[in-house]
């Protein structure tokens, strides 16, 4: 294969993801076009949303809102303040996606070498995503604000990071979980028949076997981090990240809509950032992986 087909086939998913964002934008368009101003209902449910500029201003509309100051007479422009909320919430989902992902493979690997850890666990861990995060962040600050950690007094942001950690973990555990488990007994046999510890089984064929499974668990876990500490910030009043700003623009939605939808793509575009992250992860540490030849 030259060498201007593999730079070709490296930039495809770039090139469809570009793709993609610019169809959703045609799509965005083409309903406000032909779309009702009032909204719309089919057989009495209220399901079509309005297009209507309060509700759905023009793509080049938010776009141009970066660029407005965000306070009348301010010398900040709205890009650079949800550029610095969004470098905000950043540091703290990657931090809580770090502590998910290192609770969520412990899990997997204690439920893994115990088929009695497994049954008693997995149900838990399924029905702590059943548990409304509007309702565990004041809990998170509320039990938070009474610990130190080696000396140094819990901060609102660790509360934040937390409830980002509680979403992370769940795919991370699941997906490490059934990684853990896939090797064939064949596989299994062999390394019973080396004398191999079940240490050695986890480092030699069972951590590998999982990576298939593991990586897309690990990109479900970065958006769901940023999801997480939105939601947080959002729910504890955490100056600074883009949660705060989704609250604040959100008030003057009536004046500048366009304004609102600048903090939620903000959003959006940290969810892709994440997963982005994870994926240029899985690209440098296998790239001396051998790959599977086709028979």
């Amino acid at each position: 294969m030259s060498g201007r087909s593999v730079s070709l086939r490296r930039l495809a998913p770039a090139a469809w993801f570009v793709a993609g964002l610019a169809l959703l934008a045609v799509g965005w368009e083409l309903y406000k076009a032909v779309g009702p101003e009032t909204g719309g209902t089919i057989l009495g449910w209220r399901v079509l949303p309005r297009t209507e500029a309060s509700a759905m201003p023009h793509v080049w509309d938010m776009l141009a809102a970066y660029t407005e100051p965000e306070l009348r007479g301010s010398d900040r422009s709205i890009f650079s303040v949800v550029l610095a909320g969004a470098w905000f919430t950043l540091r703290m989902a990657v931090a809580g996606l770090v502590v998910g992902v290192v609770v969520g493979l412990g899990l997997a690997i204690a439920m893994a070498r115990f088929g009695l850890v497994r049954r008693a666990l997995l149900p838990y861990i399924v029905l702590s995503q059943t548990v409304p995060l509007i309702a565990l962040a004041p809990l998170v600050v509320s039990w938070g604000g009474r610990l130190e950690l080696f000396g140094v007094a819990w901060q609102r942001w660790m509360s934040a990071a937390t409830i980002s950690a509680f979403l992370a973990f769940f795919p991370v555990s699941i997906g490490a979980l059934r990684g853990l488990l896939s090797p064939a007994p064949a596989s299994l046999e062999l390394m019973d028949s080396y004398a191999a510890s079940w240490f050695q089984t986890l480092v030699k064929l069972r951590l590998p076997a999982s990576v298939p499974f593991l990586v897309p668990a690990l990109k479900l876990a970065a958006s769901a981090a940023v999801v997480g500490t939105i939601v947080a910030e959002i729910s504890t009043g955490l100056r600074g990240g883009i949660g705060r700003l989704i609250i604040e623009y959100s008030r003057e939605g009536t004046s500048q809509p366009a304004k609102v939808f600048t903090a939620l793509l903000a959003a959006a575009a940290l969810g892709l950032v994440m997963a982005g992250l994870v994926g240029l992860l899985d690209a440098v540490t296998s790239r001396h992986r051998p790959k599977e030849i086709a028979a």
